[in-house]
């Protein structure tokens, strides 16, 4: 640190109380391939030890066992208008006027 008169000058090491060696950045990489090496032999391995049937399934199948299961009979979109708050709600149940565009 140096004066010129009313003036102070310092260095940039010392305006900033620390170095300047890029350290941060050099740990978020090396995190962010970590995290993308590991995700990715996780999604890796656990697609190679899959069985032919469990290949097969997917989602729906997957969604309706569970249903079947659990006995839940689902809701159709028959049942969905029937229920209150839908969209096939009439106009006339509702106290509020609505406006057409």
């Amino acid at each position: 640190m140096r004066s010129d008169g009313n003036e102070t000058h310092v260095t940039e090491t010392e305006a900033s109380g620390g170095s300047k060696e890029g350290v941060v950045r050099w740990v978020l990489i090396i995190g962010t391939l970590l995290a993308v090496i590991l995700l990715s032999a996780i999604w890796i391995f656990g697609a190679a030890s899959q069985n032919e049937v469990e290949s097969e399934v997917n989602v729906s199948d997957r969604i309706q066992a569970q249903d079947d299961a659990a006995g839940i009979d689902g809701v159709t979109m028959d049942d969905a208008d029937k229920m209150e708050g839908t969209a096939n709600d009439t106009a006339a149940d509702s106290p509020l006027q609505t406006i057409e565009n």
